[in-house]
């Protein structure tokens, strides 16, 4: 049975020269397919490995993204080691959590350029928060202008604010802010800078006495704005506040007044209306009263002529002879025969 295993010298070299030809197919088609990437890496010195480009074809990531990263950062003069740098292993992971690799690397390299502190565990952080970590490095090194209230917005274009003389002014303002990396995670947006803007603008104006002082010294509303810490716990902050616009719109406290004049001429009326509404009542109730007098006087009439005719029918009544010197038919006076003169 140990003679069949037994292989003779020229079956052995063709076992050798097939199991030679499959590795030499193996790794021309490793080398077809991630060549291209591994040589691009290595000549640039990104330390891409054969073995992480078959992996991150297995995990379904973009091996040409990579390896482009790493010759950026490469050539940027960062490092990229496997312990403290953005090595390949890093890089994949950011990938796989759902990140912008390339966003993050062009951003960290653009802050390396500017002279920013931003490494690549916080830029990773910004870009997995939602926040476009390029566009905050950008704004950070050139600042950007908001405008208040926003112009892109469906509501109103300028700012409403009374002043204690009662005269409305309309304001636009331009708000230069750059971006606080270090607040980024966490830190309130863009509407929040508006809003505290406006508060801050609307309370300046409204604390000057005329509106001819905020006309004056349109940069008095800015300071006051300013020197209320308009920044805090947000991702911005502000370099300055400039007032764009301005305008004279409605006496806001004379209308107030007209309106307060008609309100108690409404209300005097009203009143006056309750006066005479209970005058009428107080009438009706005394003619009642009248007709109730009238009516009890009635019924006393009634009840006299039912008396009168009561003692004719009972025989009670009689003529009164005539007195001496009078004549009895010039003056009748009847009596009534109960005992009692009643007449």
């Amino acid at each position: 049975m140990s003679s069949i295993w037994l292989l003779t010298a020229p079956q052995f070299l063709i076992g050798f020269a097939i199991i030679a030809f499959l590795i030499g197919l193996l790794l021309a088609a490793m080398f077809a397919k991630w060549g291209s990437y591994w040589f691009q890496a290595y000549m640039s010195g990104a330390d891409v490995s054969m073995k992480s480009l078959i992996v991150m074809s297995l995990l379904g990531i973009n091996q040409r993204m990579i390896v482009t990263a790493k010759v950026m950062v490469r050539q940027a003069g960062l490092p990229i080691d496997r312990e403290s740098g953005m090595s390949t292993d890093r890089l994949q992971a950011h990938v796989l959590a759902g990140g912008d690799c390339m966003n993050v690397v062009k951003a960290i390299i653009a802050a390396h350029r500017a002279g920013i502190d931003l490494d690549f565990d916080r830029a990773a952080a910004i870009d997995l928060a939602g926040r476009d970590v390029l566009h905050a490095v950008q704004t950070s090194v050139s600042p950007q202008v908001i405008h208040c209230p926003d112009k892109d917005g469906h509501g109103r274009k300028m700012l409403s604010a009374v002043a204690k003389d009662g005269i409305e002014l309309l304001v636009g303002a331009r708000v230069t802010v750059r971006t606080n990396l270090k607040q980024l995670i966490g830190g309130a947006t863009e509407e929040t800078i508006i809003a505290r803007v406006g508060q801050g603008i609307i309370t300046a104006i409204g604390s000057a006495r005329t509106h001819r002082e905020v006309l004056e010294m349109p940069s008095q509303i800015t300071k006051n704005a300013m020197a209320h810490g308009l920044d805090a716990n947000t991702a911005f902050a502000i370099v300055s506040i400039d007032i764009a616009d301005i305008d004279v719109g409605e006496n806001i406290g004379a209308r107030l007044q007209s309106d307060q004049a008609n309100a108690d001429i409404r209300i005097a009326r009203a009143n006056a209306e309750v006066r005479r509404a209970e005058a009428v009542a107080k009438e009706q109730q005394m003619k009642a009263k009248v007709s109730e007098s009238q009516a009890q006087l009635v019924m006393a009439e009634v009840d006299v002529q039912a008396s009168l005719a009561d003692a004719f029918r009972a025989g009670q009544l009689r003529k009164l002879r005539a007195r001496p010197g009078q004549h009895s038919h010039k003056n009748p006076e009847l009596r009534i025969h109960d005992g009692r003169t009643v007449g």
